[in-house]
């Protein structure tokens, strides 16, 4: 159960270098003034030298894959799917995805994430991880039918039972998506009921698209249409998409995309380490379009630490359009706050440091070699300078999961223990 009162005292704003202390109340930040008194609060967080962040949002995660970290390496996507990800996922059952969910939520808290967007398999199990760990998440069941009607129908079994039994669990932490895996996984049914499905349950769609050229080239040759005109002919497109990757994009695609307010979701080191390709970022936020950050799985990236993300999102605008300017620090850090916040609908409650709003909250310690000397860019030095182990203090929904960098609702240590027994005897059913 939250804290009651928590006082977190001198930080330093990340946005506007402002020196502040902000008081939550429950699970709600109930003001931010220069001084605050620390009569009758329950427990003081001196944040003095310290820079406080909302939360970082993760909008494309695979959180069981984290048990796959290492495993298949130096490979493209078509062969890092079929030759090794998909033999060793039909070994999956509830409890590896249960422990793999566990490890991925004790990296995400030390690396100040505290709300995630994740499609996979066996996803009540990771709900009740992630009740545990006391992250926020958004989940999906990872929707593949390959055109086999019975696969169809269980595949919408599993994903309205998700909903059904994890929406809104966890004090409202869990949400649930619907998640048709992609374009070449789902058939033209799937896609076509799932929009159906989000309508009627009046929530959203997460999905792969435009991920590789073959892709993109398998689908054209398929249907004469490119993957986000081919989802438009299908009425799936909306505001409550998130669209991962979209490497691939034609300027009529970024013009779709633009028309039905589609939130994408951009993984930079997974589609570096896949060789898949550069999506148009900044064009994309030139055109007014909502842009976020994921990481992908550990198993393509290979880790789940938000602000490595940042820094490579920036830099490879950077040099992919031969302009330093573009995707500067603060529009990136706004990118894994309040557009991650936006994707995924929660706009009104958590990405910003605001009076009313969630406290999901984070702070960055500067005492550290990467940090000195302090910027007067807050946001350069946590774009481009930091890394999750900066992070000290990890808050979401007003409870403390990490302090002095101590995890305080997951025992790390047991859990790596498991996580390093489960991948043992999956590898050994492969």
């Amino acid at each position: 159960m939250a804290e009651s009162t928590i006082l977190i005292k001198d930080a330093k704003l990340v946005f506007t270098g402002e020196t502040k202390s902000v008081l939550i109340k429950d699970e709600i930040i109930a003001e931010i003034d220069d001084v605050i008194s620390e009569e009758n609060v329950d427990k003081v967080i001196d944040a003095k030298g310290m820079i406080l962040s909302p939360g970082f949002v993760n909008t494309h995660t695979h959180l069981s894959m984290s048990l796959f970290r290492g495993l298949a390496d130096d490979y493209d996507l078509d062969s890092w799917l079929n030759d090794y990800i998909w033999p060793i996922e039909a070994n999956l059952n509830e409890n590896y995805c249960y422990i793999g969910a566990l490890l991925a939520a004790v990296e995400l808290i030390k690396s100040g994430t505290t709300t995630f967007s994740d499609m996979y398999f066996y996803m009540e199990d990771v709900a009740r991880a992630i009740d545990e760990a006391g992250i926020r998440g958004v989940l999906s069941y990872g929707m593949i039918d390959f055109a086999d009607a019975e696969k169809r129908e269980n595949e919408f079994r599993e994903n309205i039972s998700l909903y059904e039994n994890c929406n809104g669990m966890s004090d409202g932490k869990i949400k649930v998506f619907f998640g048709p895996h992609s374009p070449y996984t789902a058939s033209k049914e799937l896609l076509e009921r799932v929009r159906q499905e989000a309508n009627k349950y009046n929530t959203g769609i997460h999905i792969h698209v435009g991920e590789t050229q073959k892709e993109v080239d398998d689908l054209v040759e398929s249907t004469g249409m490119r993957p986000f005109e081919y989802l438009e002919s299908l009425g799936l497109l909306g505001p409550d998409v998130v669209a991962a990757h979209a490497v691939w994009l034609s300027d009529n695609e970024i013009d779709i995309i633009k028309k039905y307010d589609v939130k994408i979701s951009h993984n930079p080191c997974s589609n570096m380490k896949l060789a898949s390709g550069i999506s148009p970022v900044a064009k994309l936020l030139e055109n007014g379009i909502c842009v976020s950050l994921g990481t992908d799985g550990a198993s393509s990236n290979n880790n789940l630490d938000l602000l490595e993300e940042m820094k490579f999102a920036s830099l490879l605008q950077k040099v992919d359009t031969l302009n330093p300017l573009v995707l500067p620090a603060c529009e990136v850090l706004k990118m894994a706050t309040i557009n991650g916040a936006k994707a995924l609908g929660l706009e009104d409650e958590i990405g910003s440091i605001e009076v009313g709003k969630k406290a999901d909250l984070i702070l960055l310690d500067t005492n550290s070699v990467n940090m000195t000397p302090d910027s007067s860019d807050l946001c350069s030095n946590v774009v481009y300078s930091a890394n999750g182990s900066n992070v000290d203090t990890t808050i979401c929904n007003g409870k403390i999961l990490m302090e002095n960098k101590k995890l305080t609702t997951l025992d790390e240590e047991e859990i790596y223990k498991k996580a390093r027994i489960a991948i043992k005897e999956l590898k050994e059913m492969n």
